[in-house]
This record gives structure tokens, C-alpha cells and sequence, in this order.
């Protein structure tokens, strides 16, 4: 098994209910370690260059406006096999399907207010950890 690391976004549906203790005990309880996080309102340049893969999708607008409508708490996550580790651990992507136990099931909202992202891929990581963090923040 490998050590990797993910990137991980408590939106903000998850951060105005107060929920980052709660989403990190299930991200820690997992085994996994948060070895950099902050708290951070994003601007809407950031959000746009985030979620860049989906500008010519119908919904790209509304996203947007999501993630800068509140603060959200980006982190980078460490453990064995990361990356599907916290896939896992999110659940499906709409919190009526997600598995028991996951952090969309548990606080969710909907397919669009689904309380945290993941990176899909080691690649996928590495740009969304640059984008937020520097080397020295991060601290395993």
C-alpha cells in the first residue's frame, strides 16, 4: 500500500452548519491524517480555476456562486491509498445513494450542497494541493 495525499474541500453547506469537528472525526476515524487545513472564503477566481473542468457544464455558474457563498475549509489529507481512502469516505456524490456511515449521508444536503470534495486522482491532487497550499503549510 502507498502513502499518498488528497485534497479536501468542507463546502460551504458543511461549514455554516458548523459541521468541520464532526466531518473531520469521520475523515480521522477512517485513518487518515489531516496534515494541512484552513479556513478560507474563496474568491470567485479561485472557484472559476477550481472547477475549471466543468466551465461548459450547465450547472459551472451555480457551482461558482456555491463555493464562494460561504467559507470553506480546504485540507490535504494523508494515509494509505489516500485518494480512494476518502472517495470512500465521502459516499456518492448524491447523498440518497451514499453508503451508510459516509459524510454525505450523514450531512448532506443534496446532489449539489453535498458538504465535501476529493480528488479523483494522484494527478487530480497534486494541481488542487498547489492551488491552496505551499510546501511549508503542509506538515505530516
Amino acid at each position: 500500500m502507498a502513502l499518498e495525499r488528497t485534497f479536501s474541500i468542507i463546502k460551504p453547506d458543511a461549514t455554516e452548519r458548523n459541521l468541520t469537528g464532526a466531518v473531520n472525526a469521520v475523515i480521522e476515524a477512517a485513518g487518515l491524517r489531516i496534515v494541512a487545513q484552513k479556513r478560507i472564503r474563496m474568491t470567485r477566481q479561485q472557484a472559476e480555476t477550481f472547477y475549471a473542468v466543468h466551465k461548459e457544464r450547465p450547472f459551472f455558474g451555480e457551482l461558482v456562486d456555491f463555493m464562494i457563498s460561504a467559507p470553506v475549509v480546504v485540507q490535504v489529507l494523508e494515509g494509505e491509498n489516500a485518494i480512494a481512502k476518502y472517495r470512500e469516505v465521502m459516499g456518492a456524490t448524491n447523498p440518497a445513494n451514499a453508503a451508510e456511515g459516509t459524510i454525505r449521508k450523514q450531512f448532506a444536503k443534496s446532489v449539489g450542497e453535498n458538504s465535501v470534495h476529493g480528488s479523483d486522482a494522484a494527478e487530480t491532487a497534486a494541481v488542487e494541493i498547489a492551488q491552496f497550499f505551499s510546501g511549508n503549510e503542509i506538515v505530516g
